[in-house]
């Protein structure tokens, strides 16, 4: 049995961590089923086997593994067929594109959807949240939210090198997507689930290839349950 351990929010059908749908993504493109186990930020035991304290984490019939690029190596090695990297030398550019991604991208976005992140919370995981990010943001999530309007130009300037890529190819890793679109796609994927907040503009070429990206594998992605 395969299962991948997955944060929800207060209703369990809202999945909105951007490192689990990467793997999500990545399980699709390897056509490997699999059980979504759900957990929630408060009830961390699931993933003790794992040695772990944070999503995602896969149990692949006993064999543990954690952190989203790990997993994707382990799936690449394991599950060689419909590969995510295609040879050594792009792993080393994907994991190039993924630390880009991380510290860029994600922390670009977090605190334009915070709260909001928040609200889709129940009352014990909303507070623990509340008080663990304020601590990281140096003050309340709706602050750091307020400023999402003026940050968003300095976030959409930041992803000008992808904008520039898929102006020149169809997906980020040529002719057919692989693990650096899913990796970009899952980031994005958790703020479409867990905001409304619109990060890129309609003419933007990277709307149009998450547009693409949600209609993947029988429109997989476009009809996971939103937040709100």
């Amino acid at each position: 049995m395969r299962q991948l351990f997955e944060l929800c929010g207060r209703d369990e059908e809202v999945r909105f961590s951007p490192y689990v749908w990467r793997i999500r993504m990545a399980m699709k493109h390897k056509g490997l089923d699999f059980e979504g186990v759900a957990v929630r930020f408060l009830n961390k035991q699931p993933l003790e086997s794992a040695q772990s304290k944070t999503v995602p984490v896969l149990n692949d019939d006993g064999t543990w593994v954690k952190d989203s690029f790990d997993i994707a190596l382990y799936l690449e090695k394991t599950y060689p067929d419909a590969p995510l990297f295609g040879g050594a030398i792009a792993e080393g550019q994907a994991r190039l594109l993924n630390a880009f991604i991380d510290n860029t991208v994600v922390r670009g976005i977090f605190p334009m959807i915070v709260a909001d992140i928040h609200a889709r919370l129940d009352e014990k995981n909303g507070a623990y949240f509340r008080e663990t990010r304020e601590k990281f943001l140096g003050c309340s999530l709706e602050e750091a939210q307020a400023g999402r309007d003026a940050a968003l130009p300095k976030l959409r300037a930041a992803l000008t090198p992808i904008r520039h890529t898929l102006m020149a190819q169809p997906f980020l890793s040529g002719d057919a997507p692989a693990w650096a679109d899913y990796c970009l796609f899952g980031t994005l994927m958790w703020a479409r689930i867990a905001s409304d907040f619109e990060l890129l503009g309609e003419d933007d070429p990277i709307h149009e290839w998450r547009e693409g990206m949600l209609d993947m594998f029988d429109g997989y992605a476009r009809a996971a349950k939103l937040g709100y």
